[in-house]
């Protein structure tokens, strides 16, 4: 405890450097500068540089396997495209002033800051019901404690409460700067061709009508090219079938080491993984004053990352219970349940039949059988309508959502939630007949 209390009250000793106006080479953009001393500090603070260790695809690297780049790239790469589209908008007319731009470039930086090991793959597994979202908002007001308040703005802004509203969209939107710079980093690590965008054509054609953001109508082409690109990136690289298997069993074996965990069982892990597992830790505790005061929880949580899971994982392979060393190989040799993808929901006599396969066949208890037979849904929206439109700014200066001047729009593939199931179970058992 009193090493954990040390860490908090120390963290604001970061950025000793003199000279801060560096300059990093992305491989994606080129030369990215660092604006400013504030945001140097916070880029050299240990929480952000905690990122280096979060792999921005989880375990997609299964599948593509130089998906190996970190949450650090893409807030850095996220950075820039704020600051080029900031640029972009005081080119057009619209006043920016010098606080907002630092402020709206910090809100970017620290918006992943709450992601924890391998992305999305694990999330709410360590915080029941808690998104990054909110951990991200958490780590920025604890942050801004030991910067004396110059987060102040950028929290706002992240929240959606600053007056301005257009710097929020720059954040959140249908095609804000996190989604152009994840779209174009991630096709260019994966390798997948199909989901780069125009990122430097979109942003050149952004601009301002009721405090709100519009893009140029000579940019719809490539507005159109961003959700077909977003398209086709959920369904052959975030949802890809052998990710959700291999991501599917990385939670398997976190959640089998937690149910040990919660009954007494003696397992190896590092100091602020045990934490998470030994503790069952939820939104009532985020809002505690106790022992798990936010303040806590967030010093274990900023100690978490990839590293974590893996060494424990590799531990965990050799443990006593035959369920979490079974399941810890395989994800350690990368021996991934089978999956099966399709448009209904899976049988359940099948569902049956395979559970009791599993039990039988290979030794499961049947307590134990969820571990290894399981179903699921996953779906995507290219398009959400619930969400501030994209809007269009025509010739006449009046501006119009997307969906109205768009033929694209035509096609429900766009604009309808697609929703597929999946079944995993162990390759052992593919003789099944369907």
């Amino acid at each position: 405890m009193k090493q954990i209390n040390n860490f908090v009250g120390n963290i604001k000793g970061v950025g000793y450097s003199t000279n801060k106006r560096k300059i990093i080479n992305d491989p994606v953009y080129g030369f990215i500068s660092i604006p400013g001393d504030l945001i140097y500090d916070i880029i050299e603070h240990p929480w952000f540089q905690r990122l280096r260790n979060i792999r921005q695809l989880g375990l997609t690297s299964f599948v593509y396997p130089g998906a190996n780049h970190s949450r650090f790239q893409h807030c850095l790469g996220a950075m820039y495209l704020m600051e080029t589209a900031l640029r972009t908008l005081r080119n057009n007319g619209v006043g920016i002033g010098d606080k907002e731009e630092e402020a709206a470039l910090i809100a970017i930086l620290l918006h992943d800051i709450g992601h924890g090991p391998f992305s999305h793959a694990l999330e709410m597994s360590l915080i029941n019901g808690i998104r990054h979202e909110d951990l991200s908002l958490l780590l920025m007001q604890r942050m801004n404690d030991n910067f004396d308040g110059s987060l102040d703005m950028a929290i706002d802004i992240f929240k959606g409460e600053y007056p301005r509203n257009f710097l929020h969209e720059l954040i959140a939107g249908q095609m804000d700067m996190d989604r152009l710079d994840y779209l174009r980093r991630d096709s260019f690590f994966t390798g997948v061709i199909e989901g780069s965008v125009g990122s430097d054509r979109i942003i050149r054609m952004l601009n301002v009508i009721d405090d709100s953001l519009v893009i140029d109508e000579k940019g719809i082409y490539s507005a159109e090219k961003f959700l077909i690109a977003r398209r086709l990136m959920y369904w052959q690289v975030y949802m890809h079938k052998t990710v959700l298997s291999s991501e599917s069993l990385l939670a398997k074996v976190l959640a089998r080491a937690k149910e040990l965990a919660m009954g007494g069982a003696d397992l190896f892990a590092t100091p602020a993984l045990r934490f998470f597992l030994y503790n069952n830790i939820g939104a009532a505790e985020m809002e505690s004053r106790g022992m798990f005061s936010p303040a806590f929880i967030a010093a274990n949580f900023t100690r978490l990352d990839d590293s974590d899971i893996l060494a424990s994982a590799k531990y965990w392979a050799d443990h006593s219970d035959p369920v979490l060393s079974d399941l810890a190989g395989r994800l350690i040799r990368r021996n991934l349940f089978a999956i099966e993808l399709q448009n209904e929901p899976f049988n359940e006599e099948r569902i049956h039949d395979l559970t009791q396969r599993a039990v039988s066949e290979m030794k499961i208890r049947p307590e134990a059988s969820g571990y290894y037979v399981f179903t699921d849904a996953i779906s995507n929206l290219t398009y959400a309508p619930d969400e501030p439109e994209v809007r269009i700014l025509l010739k006449g200066g009046t501006a119009a959502g997307i969906r109205e001047v768009s033929d694209m729009f035509n096609h429900d593939l766009v604009s309808d939630r697609v929703t597929k199931y999946f079944l995993c179970y162990p390759k052992e058992l593919r003789s099944i007949k369907k």
